[in-house]
């Protein structure tokens, strides 16, 4: 069932008209101009960002929708690198240190250590992100620009700050430097691209998956945006590419890329209709640019990439209306800023189609969404020292790969089929192996917590519900923590419920008493866990909900 079927019947919409498309959401790319306040803050946050806090949704709601977009898109400094956090005979990186530009040596266990410290501080980045966008689009360009199987984490590290360096830049540059990045001229062959040997492999997928989509096929060999002829052309433009570094132990060779003239095909190569019968002459080492050049000129390239950027923060269903409305002026805007992404996603996120209602919370969070719902906006602690603290981050990371989305190894080129295959899409985040798996990561946080050494990474619902502006009352209480937790309101039934985990079978001010006890005295240990324990209880059960898995 689409949810948003489900939203507008709560909501109370019906079809205009017999004949008419169910559900529509009529409005467009114009800027909204409705209310703004705490709903609209938390809709905007939690699709730009991982779990956003309490007070920075009412932050954002005080501070008004232009100022919260500015803040999103704010310029930040790159992080810090990863450090090694734990491995003790590592002669070029003393822990404490940074490995990324330090070379290896014969010792696997080296290489396995850097890949864990790599994963641990890209968890603690979507941790500790602050109101911005970039994690999200980080992400977003990890999906659309997938490699896998790339066991050096120095070129993974090289990858993925490429993309954080580029997350609302020049998407045309963007493909540029990852066609000769050197994680993905070792993940689809360019490395192996040599004039004497064309391989076909990231051509195919620069066309198909990168930069313009295939489009409807029109006849045999022709996909409406290219050709096959155009893929075995493209292949030849670039041939003589190779990364170089990998897994290396020598302090003089940096991860990088290379162009040896004597592998690069210098003839000319001829374009297909599709590409207006365009000639590429030899450009050696520039002749790549060339080509991206070339098919950027085509309006489909920014029709493609917008269609990709609605599904990632609005939802999976592209109507005519959405099209026509949305993603048409949304991609002449990427175009009139010479494919600058930010303009045209600014766009998209102040307009009237991102904030009507039937677009919040129809979207079933990723695991790497949902773990970070889970924790951030409890403000859960994580222990201070750099071994223990890599490890509860471990901890997290191996929760999302059970719950099948694990970071730096997409399982497809395409990417994670939640965002591209049909008719399931995200809905193929819950299913019978990945259900348990979040029921399981909600109950740990919730209840026992996850072990970081002798550190317990958990939930203190006594230091939560200090944040809340009415804790002695509560139905005051259930309908905080509903705002918090959950993209839209929950039925009376529901809040009933709830209650009745929270005091069961005892009037309202039985918790009144209870919590104005324990807060006359703190240090009564006794009185502080019997209402901790009610609160766990509580949050147990609101993380468990269908709703929490939704934004």
């Amino acid at each position: 069932m689409d949810r948003r079927a489900t939203i507008a019947t709560l909501l109370g919409r019906r079809p205009a008209a017999a004949d008419a498309a169910p559900f529509l959401v009529n409005s467009g790319l114009e800027p909204y101009s409705g209310p703004w306040g705490y709903e609209q803050a938390a809709h905007l946050l939690r699709r730009c960002m991982y779990g956003p806090a309490y007070e920075q949704i009412k932050t954002a709601a005080s501070a008004g929708l232009e100022a919260t977009i500015g803040q999103l898109f704010s310029s930040l400094p790159l992080p810090e690198p990863p450090l090694n956090h734990s491995f003790q005979d590592d002669p070029m990186v003393p822990v404490g240190q940074t490995w990324v530009d330090a070379p290896y040596y014969d010792n696997v266990n080296a290489r396995g250590y850097r890949r864990q410290s790599l994963r641990a501080w890209t968890m603690e980045l979507l941790l500790t992100e602050g109101v911005s966008i970039r994690e999200k689009l980080t992400l977003f360009w990890h999906n659309h620009f997938a490699v896998s199987n790339i066991n050096d984490a120095k070129f993974l590290y090289r990858h993925i700050t490429l993309l954080r360096r580029h997350a609302w830049g020049n998407f045309r540059e963007l493909v540029k430097e990852v066609t000769i990045d050197p994680a993905m001229l070792r993940f689809l062959n360019g490395n192996q691209n040599t004039k004497n040997a064309p391989n076909e492999n990231f051509a195919r997928e620069l066309l198909e998956l990168f930069t313009i989509g295939k489009g409807p096929l029109a006849d045999s060999g022709d996909y409406t945006n290219y050709t096959e002829d155009d893929i075995r052309e493209m292949a030849r433009v670039l041939t003589g590419w190779r990364d170089v570094g990998f897994f290396s132990t020598n302090p003089d060779v940096p991860v990088g890329s290379t162009y040896l003239p004597f592998r690069h095909d210098t003839s000319s190569k001829q374009l297909s209709h599709r590409f207006d019968n365009i000639v590429i002459d030899n450009m050696e080492d520039q002749e790549y640019a060339r080509l991206i050049d070339i098919i950027f000129q085509k309006d489909e390239v920014a029709r493609f990439i917008c269609r990709k950027l609605y599904r990632w923060f609005i939802y999976y269903v592209i109507d005519d209306n959405a099209e026509e409305q949305v993603i048409r002026p949304m991609a002449q805007l990427l175009i009139d800023n010479d494919y600058e992404i930010r303009p045209a996603l600014e766009a998209l996120l102040r307009s009237a189609h991102f904030f009507d209602m039937l677009n919040v919370g129809p979207m079933i969070k990723n695991p790497l969404d949902f773990v970070m719902s889970s924790i951030k906006p409890f403000q859960v602690e994580f222990p201070q020292g750099l071994q223990p603290r890599y490890n509860g981050y471990l901890r997290l990371f191996s929760s999302t790969v059970l719950q099948q989305m694990e970071y730096y190894n997409p399982p497809q080129v395409a990417g994670w089929k939640a965002y591209y295959q049909e008719p399931q899409y995200y809905r193929t985040w819950v299913n019978a192996a990945t259900l348990p798996v979040r029921m399981l990561v909600t109950d740990t946080i919730a209840v026992n917590g996850f072990a970081a050494g002798d550190f317990r990474i958990r939930i203190d619902p006594l230091a939560f519900v200090t944040t809340i502006d009415n804790p002695n009352d509560p139905n005051a209480l259930i309908d905080e923590f509903v705002q918090i937790l959950f993209p839209q309101p929950i039925t009376d039934d529901q809040k009933a419920a709830l209650k009745e985990v929270l005091i069961p079978g005892l009037p309202d001010f039985e918790w009144t008493v209870e919590y104005n006890l324990y807060l006359a005295n703190p240090d009564d240990e006794e009185l502080a866990e019997a209402v901790a324990t009610k609160l766990r209880q509580l949050l147990q059960a609101m993380l468990s909900m269908p709703e929490f898995y939704l934004s």
